[in-house]
């Protein structure tokens, strides 16, 4: 289902690198894409492994529908957080338990 998700672009798939085992690790979570091609992306838990994997590592990769880029994560601010947490509940509708609990990201095309 996942795949179908991020195939028909309703959610991006990120892949970051494992800060203890250095290994990809693939996330599927929503996103809000800002007129620049950049997004936005949250996580429901300070713990999420691939939030913490960006925070170790900002380089990631990205796929939302056919295409996949390389992307540079930057932490976004608490009022940066507070406007992609809105933008997330506005595309998502209720938002999962705990979103915005942990930190949010632009993930912006690398180049």
């Amino acid at each position: 289902m996942e795949d179908d998700l991020v195939a028909w672009g309703r959610v991006v798939r990120i892949e970051t690198r494992g800060r203890i085992s250095g290994r990809v690790a693939r996330a599927t979570v929503g996103f809000v894409e800002r007129p620049d091609r950049s997004m936005v992306v949250a996580a429901g838990s300070p713990r999420a492994d691939w939030a913490l994997n960006l925070i170790a590592d900002p380089v990631c990769r990205v796929t939302l529908g056919g295409d996949s880029w390389t992307a540079i994560a930057r932490e976004l601010d608490v009022a940066e957080q507070a406007a992609a947490v809105r933008g997330l509940i506005l595309k998502y509708g209720t938002p999962a338990e705990g979103l915005g609990v942990g930190p949010a990201f632009e993930l912006r095309p690398e180049g």
